[in-house]
């Protein structure tokens, strides 16, 4: 049964994928969509060989992994501890919740031109729009994730007499690990969308700077071939990350 299950998860993806291709060959075969706005899987295929040769998209890849990494580990690094106290502290969570919210719903791309004007090129702008996209999102969803622990846990830790660190250690911290890690998920994932934009902001090199230059010159191939690159990145990063949900400590908040 279980080697069944572990099939089919791998054969179903894989039919979409082929089906997916499939469908763009033809619609390229029989030119449904002139060359110039699409093209075909094979002239893609052939960028992407291009430009693993000329050493490009590997220095790409490198660049834009650093910039989300740094991005996303600034944003756990202060939005995992933030969101953990505001979720135990009732008024301030009820104080600063709306400016929260205000700033989670602000595009990252808005900060572009502050982006330029405080950190002017290179990594820094990139990385601070990365940063603005995934702390919010992580503080809130932390934030929530506290304040709904049951009211038990609390009364049970009251009675061994657990507070301050102990509480957030004992207590606090392992309730809600299982939505932290779904936190970063989804966090990681939306710093990955906006790594695009944050590189056409004074970087000159990365992926998001690659479909840039890619536009500029009208090579739509090579676009399509570092957008491919970017979606096979985010799912192994997020496969990555999805690895954390099967410790032992952490499983039981997703059996439940």
């Amino acid at each position: 049964m279980k080697q069944q299950r572990s099939k089919s998860n791998f054969l179903l993806p894989l039919i979409v994928i082929l089906g997916f291709l499939l469908v763009w060959y033809l619609v390229c075969f029989f030119k449904m969509v002139p060359a110039y706005q699409l093209p075909s899987p094979g002239d893609a295929a052939r960028s992407i060989k291009e430009e693993i040769l000329a050493g490009r998209l590997a220095n790409d890849i490198i660049a834009s992994l650093w910039r989300v990494t740094i991005g996303f580990v600034l944003s756990a690094g202060l939005g995992i501890p933030f969101g953990l106290w505001l979720g135990q502290h009732a008024r301030s969570r009820q104080a600063l919740t709306p400016i929260l919210n205000f700033f989670r719903f602000l595009s990252p791309l808005a900060w572009i031109p502050f982006a330029i004007l405080w950190f002017h090129i290179g990594d820094k702008p990139a990385i601070f729009l990365i940063f603005m996209a995934a702390f919010f999102p992580m503080v809130i969803s932390i934030m929530t994730a506290v304040a709904s622990i049951p009211s038990i846990y609390f009364r049970v830790a009251r009675d061994y007499n657990y507070k301050g660190t102990e509480l957030l250690t004992k207590v606090t911290f392992p309730a809600v690990l299982p939505q932290i890690i779904t936190a970063m998920r989804v966090s990681y994932g939306i710093a990955w969308v906006v790594i695009v934009a944050a590189e056409m902001v004074g970087c000159q090199d990365g992926l998001g700077y690659g479909i840039w230059d890619a536009r500029n010159g009208l090579r739509l191939d090579t676009a399509i071939s570092y957008m491919v690159v970017i979606g096979l990145l985010g799912l192994a990063m997020d496969r990555l990350l999805s690895q954390l949900t099967k410790l032992p400590n952490i499983r039981w908040g997703y059996d439940r």
